[in-house]
């Protein structure tokens, strides 16, 4: 080969190579080999908990599943604590958080959310036969219990105030509905479709929940890096194609009980 041919071949093939590339860069769906980490405090029954061998399982990952399958995406949960997920989401040690993530001005100033996927509002957890008419009520008990960093203890904080004494902080759910059934509490505030899932698995406990006007109805969302308008593109073209197949449907059937249920799938 001379060395005219030789160039042009070496330039030919160089063209090949940016073209591939160039070619790559231009497609908006996600690698083949790519996996998205799921960030997931487990500790949110029906939404996600830990079965016997420590793998993550509740409504949010049937439905990342199913969306996963709609979208032609892979995924993996990790459970890790609530006061964790969003620095992990910040430095990348998670692509997405999935985890009863209510959606909020305040959070999306710091990241990135889906269309809402779920509907909630907050309610109260009290010992059968207590009676919470409005939040005046909650004023004047001596401890109400929240999960720190949930919507709930923004919640009662607005209410209440940020630093009342009255306002017991608790890492999770389990831990301060414990603490109510042994009498530590006066009543705890959470998001109703967990509450009411406790409630009514667990009959013999005696407790029972209130709606108080004075909570608004809330969404939760999938939150994602700020700047990373691909990946929820990606999750909303594939939320939208589980709700059109009837899949939501389905899922939501699963974990709910249309009769006596408070929350309600968001439309």
């Amino acid at each position: 080969m001379n060395m005219k041919k030789w160039l042009a071949t070496a330039l030919a093939c160089s063209a090949l190579a940016l073209t591939a590339c160039g070619g790559q860069s231009n497609n908006a769906s996600a690698p083949a080999d790519k996996v998205y980490r799921v960030g997931s405090n487990a500790e949110f029954a029906p939404f996600e908990s830990l079965d016997s061998a420590g793998k993550v399982e509740g409504f949010d990952v049937d439905l990342m599943n199913a969306m996963a399958k709609a979208g032609n995406f892979k995924v993996e949960f990790k459970h890790q604590p609530w006061e964790s997920l969003f620095p992990s989401l910040n430095n990348g040690d998670v692509d997405i958080v999935m985890s009863g993530v209510t959606i909020t001005d305040d959070r999306k100033q710091s990241m990135l959310f889906s269309d809402p996927y779920f509907e909630i509002t907050q309610v109260v957890l009290v010992p059968k036969g207590k009676k919470v008419a409005s939040s005046e009520d909650l004023k004047n008990m001596a401890k109400v219990g929240v999960v720190t960093g949930y919507t709930g203890d923004f919640s009662v904080s607005k209410l209440l105030g940020n630093d009342n004494p009255k306002i017991a902080r608790f890492e999770s759910v389990p831990l301060i509905i414990k603490e109510l059934e042994n009498g530590g509490l006066d009543s705890v505030v959470s998001d109703s479709a967990v509450i009411a899932n406790y409630v009514k698995n667990n009959p013999t406990k005696g407790l029972d929940f209130i709606s108080l006007p004075d909570f608004t109805i809330e969404n939760y969302g999938i939150a994602a890096r700020k700047g990373d308008e691909a990946t929820i593109k990606m999750l909303n073209d594939a939320l939208k194609k589980v709700r059109e197949s009837g899949e939501y449907d389905k899922i939501y059937a699963k974990y709910f009980a249309k009769e006596g249920e408070k929350a309600e799938a968001a439309k």
